[in-house]
């Protein structure tokens, strides 16, 4: 039997969340009954139940108007999803001090300023409020090609925990490590379809995550059963990456989970 979240009544602002892993995210929100505004920069096509507000969640004066601009518009703020983020391959030896700012402002600032916004309206709630901060598996491992990405999402998982102990008990504060995601924009990371599949085959679970299965997450975490969960970092990547040394031993190792431990 699935298990059904009713939001209904609940406002969510979800960064970013008007294409890739966002729009998946906001959909999740909208199919529980919450309604959804969207922050970014540009203005993208959106689904019914949600609303705009133009904002670069880098400018904390910025994101200080547009979040009491939301809370006085429906009166409430309950959810916050940090989702807006990213950056292009840079090796670290020549990656611009320039490029490096710009990256943490985006990865790790900006997810602080639109909590410290949003903290501020849910410690007056009765019901407080929850913050679900999206990072990657990037923080958690080496990232060749993404240092100061990775830097940035460790970053915010450090900052994750602090803001559940501080903000505790009105506020629950949690992250998404979200491993690789099917995108409009995965052909620019991964190649071609055939070189997607190949990608996706290496996944135990034999595919990359769909923005809807990220969405799904948030929506748990945002409910009543997710009530007592604060301070948590869930890994969502399908298993996890083979480890590269497993392509290179001649020894007799098992190919499956199920073969381990027989004799």
């Amino acid at each position: 039997m699935p298990i059904t979240v009713d939001l209904s009544g609940q406002v969510a602002l979800v960064t970013g969340g008007g294409k890739g892993v966002g729009r998946g995210i906001t959909s999740a929100f909208v199919d529980a009954g919450a309604h959804v505004v969207v922050v970014s920069r540009n203005k993208p096509d959106l689904p019914p139940g949600t609303s705009f507000s133009e904002a670069d969640v880098r400018d904390a004066d910025v994101v200080q108007r547009v979040v009491h601009e939301i809370a006085q518009e429906h009166g409430r703020l309950d959810v916050v999803v940090n989702n807006a983020g990213g950056a292009p391959p840079a090796e670290a030896a020549t990656a611009s001090p320039r490029f490096a700012e710009r990256i943490v402002a985006l990865n790790l600032l900006a997810p602080l300023y639109v909590a410290q916004a949003a903290n501020a309206v849910m410690q007056q709630q009765d019901d407080g409020g929850c913050i679900v901060n999206i990072g990657s598996v990037s923080g958690v491992r080496p990232s060749p090609g993404a240092a100061v990405y990775g830097a940035a999402k460790a970053g915010l998982a450090g900052l994750t925990r602090t803001l559940a102990m501080e903000w505790a008990p009105k506020v629950r504060v949690n992250m998404v490590i979200a491993g690789m995601v099917r995108t409009e924009q995965s052909e620019l990371y991964y190649g071609d379809e055939a070189s997607i599949a190949a990608v996706a085959s290496t996944v135990p679970l034999g595919r990359l995550a769909d923005p809807t299965d990220v969405g799904a997450l948030c929506v748990f975490l945002a409910s009543p059963g997710a009530a007592y969960i604060s301070g948590a970092e869930i890994v969502m990547h399908g298993g996890g990456e083979r480890p590269p040394f497993l392509a290179a031993t001649n020894a007799d190792m098992p190919d499956t989970i199920t073969d381990r431990g027989r004799t």
